[in-house]
């Protein structure tokens, strides 16, 4: 592996901001991650979930592919005995995971594994760790070059007819189970090292849940590959981007032209990876590589959660005609401005909370990635102090809303859906399911931020009154 130039800052800032984290951090208790509570219901919960989402990933399947995007229902004179079998029937002949989806998935993530470790990237540190005596690890960023080394090698292999894109379409289904099976194996090979090593955090003692919650914080293959980063930002967004991209292969060989509309979710999935590929570096400080264990849930919902059942709105316009689901020309061209603007809002709101935070802890790696948009920073930015050492910013667009990024994110769940139309309910799985997240992330943000911030998070309510939508709401 080699480094860019520009990517390690100078020892002496890292130096400080080192004990700047410590004394940050110096407010955890020693024993604080050695607490547990547990969430979702608890055992049985997690349980259900671990059973109930991959089912109902096969649901959605076979609705998609032979029910023309409806609700399978029993039939008039179909019992539900014999309904439950005919699933199970259409499941096992069109998705069963045969060896080729096994080899075109694991393919995959082994060449992003390499490119993880040797194509040109950034270094980063992560945040102060209580259970490792306040270490900060080193994280290698390199998401931004995989990322166009990726679509350049797909393309390659599509116009050379090595391997078409369109095979993620028409073999969408044993690749999905390929990725629910990886789910399980992987989930349960992390949970195995991770005791035999003994490398558990806050166990409760419930294998079921501490299954599905992870017993690892950091987990790191050959040392080098941090397998919580590797997943969250590699795996499910260039996929759904590349189905997508196959979806709008498969028009162009079927139709000779690309609908508006797969055009425009082609736009807004490679908006989405881009945006996630290019600030790889900001998320290392982010609650789930500093707090979250590599689990179940983690493991499933990145190899197969996000790319096989966010892509409902690609499959759907795969699988219908353009004249059962096209926009008015003008309606469509208005509603991509709209999705820019908000594109707009969303990357340089996010830019201006890392960057902000990166300069307070005294490193900031400056990037040259894509693409650059203006305000991505905020000169001379207001902040509250706070008793752990943070401080809340209050300029920009967090000086107009607290969760204004969430309101982005919101609308493009929403578009991801409408550009679908309203004849399939499933192209809407993702709005719907990403709409009862986000109310949910966001109270719990707030009763966090208020318990380990205190007065100066209230203050910052005081300033910021509008939660979502600037001077609105």
């Amino acid at each position: 592996m080699y480094a860019v130039s520009t990517a390690v800052s100078q020892q002496s800032e890292l130096d400080r901001a080192k004990g700047k984290e410590r004394r940050r951090d110096s407010s955890i208790p020693r024993n604080a991650d050695e607490k547990s509570t547990f969430e979702f219901g608890g055992a049985p919960g997690v349980a259900l979930l671990m059973i109930g989402f991959p089912l109902l990933m096969y649901y959605m399947y076979i609705g998609a592919t032979f029910y023309d995007g409806h609700l399978p229902l029993p039939g008039p004179e179909q019992s539900l005995s014999d309904f439950t079998l005919h699933l199970f029937n259409l499941a096992h002949t069109h998705a069963f995971p045969h060896r080729r989806a096994w080899v075109i998935y694991w393919t995959f993530l082994v060449l992003e594994g390499l490119g993880y470790l040797y194509l040109p990237g950034v270094y980063g540190k992560g945040k102060c760790l209580p259970h490792l005596n306040g270490k900060q690890l080193d994280y290698y960023c390199s998401a931004a070059a995989s990322w166009y080394v990726t679509i350049v090698a797909a393309l390659a292999l599509h116009l050379t007819g090595f391997f078409p894109l369109t095979t993620l379409v028409t073999e969408f289904g044993p690749l999905m189970s390929v990725a629910i099976c990886s789910g399980f194996l992987v989930s349960i090979a992390a949970y195995a090292s991770a005791l035999g090593r003994r490398a558990q955090h806050r166990m409760t003692g419930s294998h079921v849940y501490d299954f599905f919650m992870g017993a690892e914080l950091n987990p790191r293959l050959f040392r080098w590959i941090d397998m919580k980063m590797f997943f969250e930002v590699r795996i499910p967004w260039y996929i759904l981007f590349l189905l997508t991209l196959g979806t709008a292969l498969k028009q162009w060989d079927e139709l000779g032209y690309v609908s508006g509309e797969v055009a425009f979710l082609l736009m807004a999935h490679f908006l989405y990876a881009n945006a996630c590929a290019k600030g790889e570096e900001l998320i290392i400080t982010s609650w789930d590589m500093y707090y979250e264990k590599w689990g179940f849930m983690l493991i499933f919902w990145n190899l197969a959660g996000v790319p096989m059942s966010y892509c409902h709105c690609t499959l759907y316009l795969a699988h219908h005609d353009p004249s059962t689901y096209r926009w008015n020309p003008m309606v469509l061209a208005v509603w991509a401005i709209l999705y820019l603007f908000l594109y707009w809002v969303w990357d340089t709101c996010n830019s201006q909370k890392n960057i902000f935070r990166a300069q307070e802890r005294g490193v900031s790696v400056t990037r040259k990635t894509f693409p650059q948009l203006p305000w991505r920073s905020v000169k001379n930015p207001e902040s509250i102090p706070t008793k752990t050492g943070d401080s809340i910013l209050c300029s920009g667009w967090y000086g107009m809303a607290r969760k204004v990024h969430y309101t982005c994110d919101w609308f493009f769940a929403f578009s991801w859906g409408l550009i679908t139309g309203f004849n399939s309910p499933f192209p809407w799985f993702y709005s719907i399911f990403f709409t009862v997240m986000i109310i949910h992330r966001a109270r719990r943000d707030i009763e966090r931020c208020r318990e380990r911030y205190g007065e100066a998070w209230r203050e910052y309510e005081r300033r910021v009154p509008y939660l979502f939508i600037p001077y609105v709401f």
